[in-house]
Order: structure tokens, then sequence, then C-alpha cells
């Protein structure tokens, strides 16, 4: 079995189902291979480790069919960001009143779609979006989007996404006059979150809303603490379960006698490390006869899938198929034609001196956000295939 080499030189392995099937089928590359066994565990994880929260899985990290019908046959509910995903999970089999719209910025004829097909619960951060949800789904319940800090995340979600308490209230206040059912509160820490005890401030700040509502006559019922658990990109990514203690604890400390559920989405967490990613060489090279660092060009970057190693935010380990031998630095790029397809620069990956041509880097815990961000083209380069393992 490969040993893992990476910026961090901590040794781990292809998980060994995925292994078997790249040995034995040798798909063409890049390519993405997903093993449902483990985003099953990952699910059963996350439940044992916060049983007081429904669990909406975030169809943005990894769409595949396979991954849907899996989780729904084990009773998840499901959170989307369009149409198109709430039609993956209407194929799926997933009952709609099992979807929720958490996307704060839908078209009108979107949100219609929505109401259509059954959807009922449909996020917010501004009076314009409340506005359109009032018109378009009439009835539907909401919940409002409090901004809060990303502080600790690898991957920050904020400024786009929330508003500020007071706003909040207000909101939900305003709900309640258009013929809206104001739920509640939702709020996100930031994905790859790293620090369990960042739900404890959010969900002080989101309380605090919450209790202001309930005083000014709002019947709030629900508080989504959305995502923002780990995948296994390092070692020293916390255990889910210290995660559910922490959460746990920040629940009972802040929303105590407040009548409310609680809803969390995770996506990362579920299907990261369920995936990877095998990739092969294109070409290895240097800028300069004297300099140390090679560059390595691979079949797959930022526009393929690779997104998320903008800013070197999410650093991947990475197994190669010559692996054992003297190792040196290395660049790691993408294949197409444009300049910021650069994957890791500053980030000191080291890859074995031996490495060329046609050698394959399975790229680990990429199975969240990888194949879902892969653009449908560009330079001519198609999205990545999934191959899932059932």
């Amino acid at each position: 079995m490969a040993t893992r080499l990476s910026a961090s030189a901590i040794p781990h392995v292809v998980p060994p189902r995925i292994e078997r099937f790249l040995a034995e089928e040798d798909p063409p590359t890049p390519c993405l291979v997903i093993d449902l066994d483990v985003v099953e565990e990952r699910y059963r994880a996350l439940v044992a480790a916060l049983p007081a929260a429904d669990v909406h899985y975030a169809v943005k990290a990894n769409p595949s069919p396979g991954v849907l019908a899996r989780l729904a046959a084990l009773g998840s509910r499901f959170d989307v960001a369009s149409p198109a995903e709430i039609s993956l999970c209407l194929a799926a089999g997933v009952d709609p009143s099992r979807i929720s719209y958490g996307n704060t910025i839908k078209k009108r004829r979107d949100i219609a779609f929505a109401h259509e097909a059954g959807v009922h619960m449909f996020a917010v951060d501004s009076e314009e979006e409340l506005g359109k949800v009032a018109a378009a789904a009439p009835g539907a319940t909401v919940l409002v989007r409090v901004l809060v800090s990303g502080e600790g995340a690898d991957w920050p979600l904020s400024r786009k996404f929330g508003c500020e308490p007071d706003m909040a209230v207000d909101l939900l206040v305003q709900a309640g006059t258009l013929g809206l059912d104001p739920a509640g509160v939702s709020f996100h820490v930031g994905s790859q979150q790293m620090e369990p005890r960042r739900w404890d401030p959010a969900l002080e700040r989101a309380a605090a809303v919450l209790r202001q509502a309930h005083a000014a006559g709002v019947p709030i019922s629900l508080v989504n603490i959305g995502g923002g658990f780990p995948a296994s990109y390092s070692a020293d990514v916390p255990h889910i379960e210290h995660y559910g203690r922490a959460i746990g604890a920040a629940l009972h400390r802040h929303l105590q006698g407040l009548p409310v559920r609680v809803l969390c989405e995770p996506g990362r967490y579920v299907a990261g490390d369920a995936g990877v990613l095998r990739a092969k060489v294109v070409l290895v090279s240097r800028k300069a006869y004297g300099d140390e660092h090679r560059w390595v060009y691979l079949d797959v970057g930022r526009f393929g899938g690779l997104a998320e190693t903008e800013g070197e935010a999410i650093r991947y380990q990475l197994v190669t198929s010559v692996d054992g031998g003297p190792l040196g630095p290395v660049i790691l790029a993408g294949p197409t034609c444009d300049s910021v397809d650069v994957l890791y620069e500053r980030t000191r990956y080291q890859l074995p001196l031996t490495l060329s041509e046609g050698d394959t880097i399975d790229i680990l815990a990429a199975g969240a956000y990888t194949a879902a961000y892969a653009s449908a083209g560009f330079n001519g380069f198609g999205p990545m295939p999934v191959h899932e393992l059932a």
C-alpha cells in the first residue's frame, strides 16, 4: 500500500477499496473514486456525535447519485442551493419535505420551482430576499441567516452570507407579517473549521436573536448550526466526538429554555474522506538549470476540480506511484493555459525525485468540493468522471 507524502510528511494511505479499484480498473485520469461505505460511516459517526441535531447533507459538497441515494436510505435530510440539486434529491427518492433551500441568493423562478416541488424551508438574510420568498413561496418556512465569525476555518464563509443580529430580528418579525413561518435562524462558522469551540460564540449570537424574536411574539422553533466539520487533510484534525461535545455544551449553555430543535448541514465531513482523486503527471520541469524546485504539472488543476487550492487554503495529502525514494521540493500546477492554475507554490510539498511523465498522483480526502467544482470545459478540459463503489 503506497505511502502518502506531502507538505506535512505524515504517512497516510489510499483507502483499500479505492486502491483495489484503481489497480484493477486503471481508469482514465483525472477521475474521482468515491467509497460509499465511507460516506455511510461518516454519516453515522456524525449522528452519534450530534444526536440532538437533524442532519441536512449539503448536496453541493458532492451531488453524485450514489452518495445521495446512500444517505437518503440512512434517513438523512438534504440542503440544496439550486433547482438542479432539488431535482437530484427527488431522483434519489428524497421526500421534498426533507429538503431545505439554504442558499440566501435565489431567483424568484427558482424559489417558485422549489415551492411547487414541495420544498417549504428557505434561508434568507435580507429584506429583499424575504420579499421574494413571500411572493414566490407563500406560507413557506424561513430561517434568517446570522452573520458570524469564520475564524479558525481553512475555508471561511463570512461576509457574503448572513446579516447582523438586529436585522435578523427585524426580518423574523417581518416574515410573520408577510404570511411566512419565521421558524428561527441559521449560521455557518466556516468550512473545514478546525476549532470545535467556534460554535460557542456563534450560538451565543444566534440565541440572542432567537430570544429577542421570541419576546416579540415570533413562534421560533429551529436553529441551524450549519456545517464546517472537517475532512482529514492533515493529522491534527480533531475527531468528530470533540465537535459533538463542544457543540452539545454550547447548545445547553445558550439555548436552554428556548423551544427549538437543532439542524446541521455537513458536507465536507461526510463526503471528503470517502474520495480519492487520481491524476497523472503531464510534465516535470525546471525554470532554470540551478533551480532547486521542480514544476510538476498534473492533468487536473484549479479549473478541473481543485478550486479549493485557491490561496493554498486546502492542502491535500498526496500518494505517488513511485513513493519510497529520495524526495525534493516541488511546485504543483494544473494543465490549463492560465497562469493562475497553480496549486501549491508557498506550501512546501516534497515529492520523489524520480517522479516523471505518466506517473500517478492520488489526492486523498478529495470526495468533497472537487468533481462538483470542475468547469464545464475550460481550455477544452471536461469535467472528471466519478466512480462510485457501492
